[in-house]
């Protein structure tokens, strides 16, 4: 079973992703064998997740799947790893106001669901002792949720860092490690969030200092005995997430069209559907002989101006095709 662990954060912006990423970069420096997976409906982190441990990352989605759905993707992702490294969404405990599926899909009733400790980033700017506090509050909220201890980010000077650290320790806290703040270590943004991995020029730069920092100041044998197994799996394996949209679905598949759940394109093959990759981008029309075609969501309102202009990508490829537009969260409801 795999050692593994949540990161979360009391809220957005806390720097939890560039730490996760620098988790994942600094075990696998340290020879180990590294999974992830992300908490919640998010398409671009796992991307980024991917980019540095080399294996795929699924989406958690506590508010749209079910808890063997859960429990399935999360076995499947730690397969053959040393240790795995799951990512929240938002603050611990934010969710959604309405319950979906099987919850209402915040990290801390994920991390319920998976059995699993969380470790607590928080960042320090402006504070000293009361990330204690901080760190205290967040485990009355919940009792039931696991806090195995945190990680101080941005702090300031080595001053700064045991100022923090005691506070903690005065709280029962245990303190995995105090990152600098470092300017300039962080991934692009844009109107609707992250700038997608694949667009980053010196991705790998990044991966690597983030990796090198996390390395330096985080105490990484300490966190892999945090760790604990994931919960037990399901007794079978949930079926197809949803019904194949045809038996030939063609895929628009490039930087304007990304945000597809792997774990649903991968349940339409195992139904025996045949999934056609195109690119609208590059004026590329679906194939020939598609029986559906499926446009994800991604950034195309960033490239009108190519895609207007592309003529390839406006010609009918079969009699009628049914177009699917919906998007893939609510497509991956079971």
């Amino acid at each position: 079973m795999t050692p593994s662990f949540v990161v979360a954060a009391p809220s957005s912006g806390s720097g939890k992703t560039i730490l996760t990423l620098g988790l994942l970069g600094a075990f696998r420096r340290a020879g180990l064998a590294v999974a992830s997976a992300k908490i919640g409906p998010d398409y671009i982190d796992p991307r980024f997740h991917e980019a540095a441990t080399g294996r795929p990352s699924p989406n958690l989605d506590g508010w749209s799947m079910r808890r063997d759905r859960l429990l399935s993707l999360a076995h499947e992702a730690g397969q053959g790893a040393d240790v795995m490294v799951v990512e929240g969404v938002m603050g611990l405990f934010d969710r959604a106001a309405e319950r979906g599926v099987d919850g209402y899909g915040g990290a801390a009733e994920v991390a319920k669901t998976l059995g699993l400790p969380v470790v607590l980033v928080i960042d320090v700017g402006g504070m000293a002792q009361s990330a204690g506090a901080v760190a205290a509050g967040f485990r009355a909220f919940d009792p039931d949720v696991e806090i195995a201890g945190v990680i101080l980010n941005r702090v300031a000077s080595a001053r700064h860092a045991a100022l923090s650290q005691d506070g903690c320790a005065a709280a029962g806290f245990r303190v995995f490690g105090a990152v600098p703040r470092t300017a300039g270590l962080a991934t692009p943004s844009r109107h609707l969030g992250l700038v997608q991995a694949e667009e980053i020029e010196g991705l790998a730069s990044i991966l690597d200092a983030a990796a090198g920092l996390v390395a330096d100041h985080v105490d990484l044998p300490a966190l892999r005995d945090a760790a604990r197994p994931l919960a037990a799996p399901p007794a079978a394996a949930p079926g197809p997430p949803a019904r194949p949209l045809g038996s030939r679905i063609a895929l628009a598949c490039d930087v304007a069209f990304r945000f597809a759940y792997p774990h649903l394109l991968d349940g339409w093959r195992r139904a025996g559907a045949e999934i056609m990759p195109f690119s609208p981008l590059d004026d590329e029309a679906p194939p020939v002989g598609a029986d559906a075609v499926f446009l994800p969501g991604g950034y195309p309102e960033l490239h009108a101006g190519r895609l207007a202009a592309a003529a390839a990508s406006g010609t009918a490829c079969a009699p009628r095709p049914r177009t699917a537009s919906r998007s893939m969260a609510s497509a991956a409801a079971t």
